[in-house]
């Protein structure tokens, strides 16, 4: 009990530090981690609406968009701040209590927690205003938002490792994120493709985050594919080399002299 508490007072503190370091005291400061990616989706749901039909296969155009949307920025969030975070923070690991593990989570924790915090505002008034209907199945968007972070956190993490091993690989990640991101499931729904592009696209573990995330949303008004047991292997096989790879990754860090 008491080493978990270390744990997480640990985490705690590096995570005050990345707002502060990340936002300071001046422009919004803590706030702003909600408010970016509550923009986003906004701006986007905006633009949709104004160029496309307010009804798209059966769905309501702005519940689609947010349904699509967030998850991607959870993704981005949860993947993109993670090339060289070791390298960036190699100063932290002169604190005994700092391992390489709680850099990465302290940051991973922050960011979903932020976009998290922004779904729940976005949802508050989209819902109140009439703009999307209530979720239909509260239980099953949870846990579809909650095996979403996890999938894409442990990404996160091996990416973070990646970058410290190999350098030029940082220059490869955002374009490599953006080549997924037409087969990701943010801007379709599987049950619109043919049956062989369907299996396909299930290989993806990203695709069953959508999915699931959307049938909780519309329930049975929508046909999703998704399977929770292959997306939760995918993500503990995922966790597992990220972890293998952080602990690898400290020897390479040393040995490069920081």
């Amino acid at each position: 009990m008491l080493e978990l508490r270390r744990h997480l007072n640990t985490l705690h503190a590096l995570i005050i530090r990345d707002l502060m370091v990340r936002f300071g005291r001046h422009h919004l400061g803590f706030i702003w981690t909600i408010l970016e990616p509550m923009l986003l989706c906004t701006g986007v749901m905006l633009l949709w609406s104004m160029l496309r039909e307010p009804v798209i296969h059966g769905m309501p155009l702005a519940a689609f968009v947010l349904t699509g949307y967030m998850p991607l920025t959870l993704w981005r969030h949860l993947q993109a701040p993670m090339t060289r975070i070791l390298r960036g923070n190699a100063s932290l690991l002169y604190h005994r209590p700092v391992s390489h593990a709680h850099i990465m989570l302290a940051r991973g924790f922050l960011e979903f927690f932020s976009t998290s915090a922004a779904l729940m505002v976005i949802y508050f008034v989209v819902t109140t205003t009439g703009v999307v209907e209530p979720v239909a199945d509260p239980g099953l968007a949870l846990a579809a938002w909650l095996s979403a972070g996890w999938y894409f956190a442990a990404g996160g993490m091996l990416i973070g490792a990646w970058t410290e091993y190999w350098e030029p690989a940082e220059k490869f990640i955002q374009p490599a994120m953006y080549l997924q991101l037409p087969l990701s499931g943010a801007f379709f729904m599987v049950d619109w493709m043919p049956a062989y592009a369907q299996k396909l696209l299930l290989l993806n573990p990203a695709v069953h985050c959508w999915e699931m995330f959307r049938a909780g949303f519309f329930g049975d008004a929508i046909t999703t594919h998704y399977d929770p047991v292959y997306l939760a292997f995918a993500s503990a096989a995922t966790t597992a080399l990220a972890a293998a790879a952080i602990y690898h990754v400290r020897d390479h860090i040393q040995t490069t002299g920081v």
